[in-house]
């Protein structure tokens, strides 16, 4: 009978380093992806889940400011549109993840005279 080299059986040697290589391996980038993980990749989820959040919970007359830089309140709502009042008898419409941050509103400042009254007679 004739042995043919395509059916005998092909036994290939395990290579002994291996294991070790896959182990240094393991041992130097894996501390780096937890490094990469904890310092990029979970701020960064934890950040786009608060927008979008955010964005969900958007409400007629709340003070927005947009990509674009513009402040404005929201008038009301169309789909993915806002539509902000930037000024008296402005509005514009801009898509919802324009919307970058409701903005606090302001407390408002003092009159200028106050606060000169104030420095003279040693009030802070």
């Amino acid at each position: 009978m004739i042995e043919c080299w395509l059916v005998k059986p092909i036994i290939l040697a395990a290579d002994p380093g291996l294991g070790a290589a896959l182990s240094q391996f393991l041992l130097l980038f894996g501390p780096l992806f937890l490094i990469w993980y904890f310092l990029v990749i979970l701020p960064q989820q934890r950040q786009k889940r608060k927008t979008q959040e955010m964005l969900a919970n958007l409400k007629t007359g709340d003070r927005v400011l947009t990509t674009g830089g513009l402040y404005g309140s929201v008038m009301g709502f169309r789909g993915d549109v806002v539509q902000l009042q930037i000024a008296n008898q402005v509005r514009v419409e801009v898509i919802r993840s324009a919307v970058a941050a409701v903005v606090a509103e302001e407390p408002a400042e003092p009159d200028s005279k106050e606060k000169a009254g104030e420095r003279k007679s040693g009030k802070a």
